[in-house]
C-alpha cells in the first residue's frame, strides 16, 4: 500500500469536488497543493500556489482545440483561458487523475472538468472518473471508459470535478481514500 505521507494531491481548491478532495487529503494527512491565479475565489486555499502570467502561459492552448476535444464551445475570455491553464498545471503536476463529473455519450466529460480528463489522456496518465449520474467509477483503458474501483497508486495525483458534488460523489471520494490508504 502506498504511504500517504509520501503523497501529494494537486487541485484547484474550488467549491465542490476539488474542495472535498482537499478535505479528504487533510483528513488522511496527504499533502495538498492548490493552483490558482490572482482574482480567483477559492473555497480551499491550503498550500495555494498563485500562478503568474508567465507560468499560466506554459499551459496555454488553442481554445478551438479545447472545444473540439471536450465537445463544448469555449469562448475566448481571459478568465476561461486562465482556468484551462490552471488545469494544465494540476494535471502536469499529478501523475494520476481523479475527477467527479458526467461522462457524456461521446466519451468526453462534461464541463471544464473534461479538460483535465483530456489532458490526462494526452499526457498518457491514468485517469478515472466517478460518474455521478451512473453512480460508478470508470477508468480510461484501451480507448474507452471501463467500470473500475480505482485506487491512488502514485505519489502525485489530481483531484478535480464538478462544483455540484452530490452526497454520493462525496462518498465515492471518501471511499477512494479508504481503499487507497485504509481508515483515517
Amino acid at each position: 500500500m502506498l504511504k500517504k505521507e509520501n503523497c501529494t494531491l494537486y487541485s484547484g481548491g474550488l467549491m465542490g469536488s476539488e474542495s472535498f478532495f482537499g478535505e479528504m487529503a487533510e483528513k488522511w494527512g496527504v499533502k495538498e497543493v492548490n493552483f490558482t491565479f490572482d482574482g480567483r475565489r477559492m473555497d480551499r486555499s491550503r498550500n495555494a500556489v498563485i500562478l503568474g502570467d508567465e507560468e499560466l502561459k506554459r499551459g496555454d492552448i488553442s481554445m478551438e482545440l479545447v472545444s473540439r476535444m471536450t465537445g463544448r464551445t469555449y469562448y475566448e475570455s481571459e478568465k476561461i483561458r486562465k482556468i484551462l491553464q490552471t488545469i494544465f498545471h494540476m494535471v502536469n503536476s499529478g501523475h494520476q487523475v481523479f475527477v467527479v463529473g458526467t461522462i457524456q455519450e461521446d466519451k468526453t466529460v462534461k464541463g471544464g472538468t473534461g479538460w483535465a480528463v483530456e489532458l490526462a489522456k494526452i499526457f498518457n496518465r491514468p485517469v478515472s472518473v466517478y460518474g455521478q449520474v451512473r453512480k460508478q467509477w470508470y477508468t480510461w483503458k484501451d480507448g474507452d471508459w471501463q467500470v473500475d474501483t480505482p485506487r491512488i497508486e502514485h505519489e502525485t495525483f489530481v483531484g478535480s470535478g464538478t462544483r455540484n458534488l452530490s452526497d454520493d460523489g462525496r462518498r465515492a471520494i471518501e471511499q477512494l481514500f479508504i481503499d487507497s490508504f485504509g481508515k483515517a
